[in-house]
């Protein structure tokens, strides 16, 4: 299912770069932590998904995982930085083909979205196979998602080419969840920490869903004045929370899993 990139574009040099900054580093780590976590629960497809972030200080290159490892198997260093026309700059390998198409167009045409992640995460890509909107306002999990997301109804195919990254980056608009309907979904947002919390949380909202669905009774939604109020309650102090569940995140693959700080 994955695709290599095709024929490698000439590697990019920089001179005087500051790619082995502490910022650059550390942002190495939390992405690192996101791919183990992610792997942990389920949350990946063999080597397909991808997870990105804009390198701290650059508008013009991003963080991604290689073709051919799976989440388990990233680690800080194995990382690349590539720009946006498909040159990798630092790391060895290159990424898989849909990932750069995706992911570096996304964050040049939206550079709000510094961290963008994009799987086929059971739960949520489940909802996005269904007739009708995905996500129903019903749970207090989903009010964090309340007015921030949208529905990619036109798949098209796999994405190998700019015009299919252009047309999916076009798709978020103002959102930070996309619901690509027949294929998964894609989470941005301004921190690492905030797309992995929003990540997380996204899909433990589908599964609750997808769970009360199966009972065949129907769902019972939060009424919309209630849950817009939900919804600002939380987002009140949702930066520091996605900063402190990705911190304690860290703190148990420090435990368990150190080898991702290689």
């Amino acid at each position: 299912m994955a695709h290599a990139l095709g024929t490698p574009r000439a590697a990019a040099i920089l001179r005087n770069s500051d790619l082995d900054a502490d910022a650059v580093r550390q942002a190495r780590i939390d992405l690192a932590a996101c791919f183990r976590m992610a792997a942990r629960l389920g949350l990946h497809e063999g080597i397909c998904n991808h997870l990105s972030a804009m390198v701290p200080g650059r508008d013009d290159l991003f963080l991604v995982n290689p073709y051919g490892w799976a989440f388990a198997e990233v680690t800080a260093s194995r990382l690349l930085v590539c720009d946006f026309h498909g040159n990798v700059v630092a790391g060895e390998g290159e990424p898989e083909a849909t990932a750069f198409y995706i992911h570096g167009r996304l964050h040049m045409k939206n550079p709000r979205a510094r961290a963008a992640f994009h799987t086929h995460m059971p739960n949520a890509t489940a909802l996005s196979m269904l007739e009708g909107p995905p996500l129903v306002w019903a749970g207090q999990t989903a009010l964090k998602f309340y007015g921030r997301t949208v529905v990619d109804e036109d798949y098209n195919g796999l994405a190998l080419d700019e015009a299919e990254g252009d047309r999916i980056a076009a798709s978020m608009g103002d959102a930070d969840i996309v619901f690509m309907k027949n294929h998964g979904v894609m989470v941005v947002g301004p921190t690492i920490a905030e797309a992995w919390d929003d990540l997380y949380y996204l899909e433990r909202a589908c599964e609750v869903q997808r769970l009360a669905l199966a009972t065949n009774r129907p769902l019972k939604p939060v009424p919309a004045e209630l849950a817009q109020r939900t919804y600002d309650q939380m987002r009140a102090g949702d930066s520091e929370s996605a900063r402190l569940h990705l911190e304690s995140v860290k703190r148990i693959l420090a435990r368990e899993e150190p080898d991702y700080l290689d």
